[in-house]
């Protein structure tokens, strides 16, 4: 799995989709992120035909939407996405949200679709450690990924050493909080420093933090500038000034709520 990667929330124009998805594996990405809720998986396989780049080299994520969950609603909400998408398999398919009544058969959905190999991997989304803790007490094969927000200003350093601990990686959406940020002073200092923009300064911690990190954009230019973020390793303090940023600052509902 690529360890950054394109999301692709909902934007307002589906066309923007497509190009987006086109212009980031261009640029290098090889990881794209969607789920059946933002309606716009024709649009990811429209860009992914359009790149010219072979489907083997990509690696797509989608999830199974809250309206979808149940065993047999699971399975069929897969094929849907596959036939949207235009593949015959994803490389990853999540759990979206952890809804009370469904996420046990959901679950076991997907590890049918796993046991049968019509999918590479398995894991949730928005899964905080009483979701995981109560997967556990049922599940036969362990998440492969658990993706949540996290940011400087949502920082859940418990979770993400839970995480590790249980052997899923953990992967971080919203890294540059929807542009809320983007004039906090700390991390215009930082990214000063650098000689980079406080966008770049947010992917790189979250990528020092050990997430796999997908920042959602349908600029083009943008879309280069979140990938150039390579050449440069944020120092320690400066990890630790980020770090305490928290202030549970959430764009996403709080998963805990479900």
């Amino acid at each position: 799995m690529p360890r950054l990667g394109l999301g692709i929330y909902a934007p307002g124009e589906k066309n923007e989709v497509s190009r987006a998805v086109r212009w980031a594996l261009e640029t290098g990405y090889r990881l794209i992120d969607t789920a059946s809720v933002y309606q716009n998986e024709e649009e990811v396989g429209r860009g992914m035909k359009d790149s010219g780049i072979q489907r083997s080299e990509v690696f797509i994520t989608s999830k199974v939407g809250n309206d979808e969950q149940g065993y047999d609603q699971t399975l069929r909400a897969y094929d849907q996405s596959l036939k949207r998408l235009q593949t015959d398999y994803l490389d990853l398919y999540l759990v979206h949200w952890p809804i009370r009544d469904t996420r046990k058969e959901t679950w076991r959905a997907l590890e049918t679709l796993y046991n049968e190999k019509r999918v590479r991997a398995i894991g949730v989304s928005n899964y905080y450690q009483p979701h995981l803790e109560e997967l556990f007490a049922y599940a036969s094969v362990v998440p492969a990924v658990n993706q949540f927000e996290q940011s400087p200003f949502l920082y859940r350093p418990e979770l993400l050493a839970y995480c590790r601990e249980k052997h899923i990686q953990p992967e971080g959406y919203s890294p540059l909080v929807r542009g809320r940020k983007e004039s906090n002073e700390v991390l215009e200092s930082i990214a000063t420093q650098y000689e980079k923009s406080t966008y770049q300064v947010l992917i790189r911690w979250g990528l020092q933090q050990g997430l796999v990190t997908i920042p959602k954009s349908t600029n083009q230019k943008r879309i280069q500038e979140n990938f150039d973020v390579w050449d440069f390793e944020l120092s320690e303090g400066d990890m630790q000034q980020l770090n305490a940023l928290n202030a549970d600052v959430r764009v996403a509902d709080d998963p805990m709520d479900y």
